[in-house]
């Protein structure tokens, strides 16, 4: 399966997370499958500016050369993608989400109606568009009114993005269990 992995990690002195996340990878390239690690701190990704480029001007991609190119590429084709990052205040980083946010030249801005209530914009390629799992490190006030919440907001993520989320699990969870999941997809 081949595999990608957001790397949302805002602060590279977070030992726990960085361990985390390269056994992770380690492990799950034992299962033979291909992993892309894209740390996204190390990236040059500018913000979404909302200013529609990337779909009248340069379909696909976005007007702007940066590192979002090269990642847009790597999901879309890919079978899985993981979204990783600590929490910052009650949601994933503001590394992640603006990278989630650069994702959106893998949609048209055609909208259609989805489940006959509520309006998403279109698929730009036609294929299975990747699985999705988030992998989070909690803050030492998070709650399981935190945690659902961040759930509820990355589910709506994946209906937008035209799939479905597999899982939100954090990383205190034993690194074979987060493989084993994954490797079920």
């Amino acid at each position: 399966m081949k595999i990608t992995i957001l790397n949302g990690n805002p602060d590279p002195d977070n030992q726990k997370f960085v361990d985390y996340l390269n056994n992770l990878v380690k492990l799950l390239e034992l299962s033979d499958n291909s992993v892309v690690h894209f740390k996204l701190k190390e990236m040059k990704i500018r913000h979404c500016r909302g200013c529609f480029g990337c779909w009248l001007k340069t379909p696909g991609q976005c007007i702007f050369k940066d590192d979002s190119h090269a990642i847009c590429r790597e999901v879309i084709n890919s079978d899985f993608v993981l979204f990783a990052a600590p929490l910052v205040m009650g949601f994933p980083s503001a590394v992640l989400k603006i990278t989630m946010d650069k994702l959106i030249p893998l949609l048209l801005p055609y909208i259609e109606l989805v489940d006959n209530k509520e309006c998403h914009h279109k698929k730009r390629y036609d294929k299975e568009y990747p699985l999705i799992g988030l992998l989070i490190e909690t803050e030492d006030d998070t709650d399981g009114e935190d945690i659902e919440i961040v759930s509820d907001i990355f589910s709506r993520f994946a209906i937008d993005f035209k799939t479905s989320s597999r899982f939100v699990m954090q990383i205190d969870i034993p690194l074979q269990e987060v493989s084993n999941e994954i490797n079920r997809i």
